[in-house]
């Protein structure tokens, strides 16, 4: 019985894992329209791996933790864990993210397993959940900056597209989004003049910009100065354009929001009852719960209703998220 118990914990474990890995990497048929909007091909990525393609003017700092940084060296995750870092707008080192899990898991654990009336496997189940906090709130700080980044982004193509229209050149359009437009816009935009003033090629410099900040928007902006800059064109009709785009779809995207609010308040609703139900049952009927913590069946039983429990939470937010 603890066996399967041991294996129900890690079936959730995984399940979590994947669920939060999922929502950071993009699945290949993604990956490949990304790689065609930017123009960057199997060949630039072979590159960049052997050492030969650019390298950033940036340099990344190891972290102190020799434990974190050796995971990190050996498992090769510090260039997609720096790129994370980059995109929430930290300036952390990949070790210090993993050294903040390993805190987290190791302060759940000790806390359930000394403090805590439970069952032992259960400090194990504690520290695997607290585990990924750090990550969490990273994802959350990078959601929500690359939110209020596509927010402004059409203002800033209209901005590009009248400076142009001024008689400025594109490299100081982008210089002076710095000084007329707040964070993030500002600092990616800043970053992006700063790495073509010290020398790297305006295509090399955008391609960057569109690797920092995952939006199909930002790969059409750097598709479209790219395409320009080949085959020529009206370069500020195009920006003009693009905005109008977006804009568009960011009204289209707040009707449907409104539209599946039931369902998300539904889903949030009977994700809620449960949990609901067992505080209550702590406070009204105790020997009742202890059954689910000291008897082996009840342990099953708390475990295959945790997992459905998620799992239907997954499902129902899996269909009232409508992309656009």
């Amino acid at each position: 019985m603890g066996f399967l118990v041991s294996a129900i914990v890690v079936w959730l474990a995984a399940v979590a894992a994947w669920f939060l890995i999922s929502k950071y990497f993009k699945s290949s048929d993604a990956d490949k329209i990304k790689q065609r909007l930017t123009g960057i091909g199997k060949a630039a990525q072979k590159k960049v791996k052997e050492g030969r393609g650019e390298q950033s003017i940036i340099q990344t700092v190891k972290g102190g933790n020799k434990f974190a940084q050796l995971l990190v060296e050996k498992y090769q995750l510090g260039p997609k864990i720096q790129l994370f870092l980059e995109q929430a707008g930290l300036r952390w080192s990949p070790a210090r993210l993993v050294h903040l899990c390993i805190m987290a898991f190791a302060a759940a654990f000790l806390v359930a397993w000394l403090f805590l009336p439970i069952p032992k496997v259960l400090a194990l189940v504690a520290g695997l959940v607290a585990a990924p906090a750090p990550f969490v709130w990273v994802w959350l700080q990078r959601r929500g900056r690359l939110r209020k980044f596509e927010a402004i982004f059409p203002e800033t193509l209209e901005f590009i597209s009248r400076s142009m229209r001024a008689g400025h050149a594109f490299s100081v359009s982008l210089e002076m989004i710095y000084r007329e437009f707040a964070e993030p816009v500002s600092g990616e935009f800043r970053r992006t003049f700063e790495e073509h003033n010290l020398g790297l090629p305006i295509e090399v410099a955008l391609q960057g910009l569109a690797k920092r900040v995952p939006s199909l928007d930002v790969h059409f902006f750097v598709s479209a100065v790219l395409l320009q800059k080949r085959t020529g064109g009206n370069l500020a009709e195009i920006l003009d354009k693009l905005a109008y785009v977006i804009r568009e779809r960011f009204k289209l995207r707040g009707r449907i929001r409104a539209v599946s609010a039931h369902g998300r308040m539904t889903a949030a609703t009977l994700s809620c009852i449960p949990i609901a139900v067992a505080v209550l049952m702590f406070y009204t009927n105790p020997d009742y719960v202890k059954f689910f913590f000291t008897d082996d069946v009840g342990q099953v039983m708390m475990a295959a209703g945790i997992g459905l429990q998620l799992l239907g939470y997954l499902i129902m937010k899996k269909i009232v998220n409508i992309e656009v």
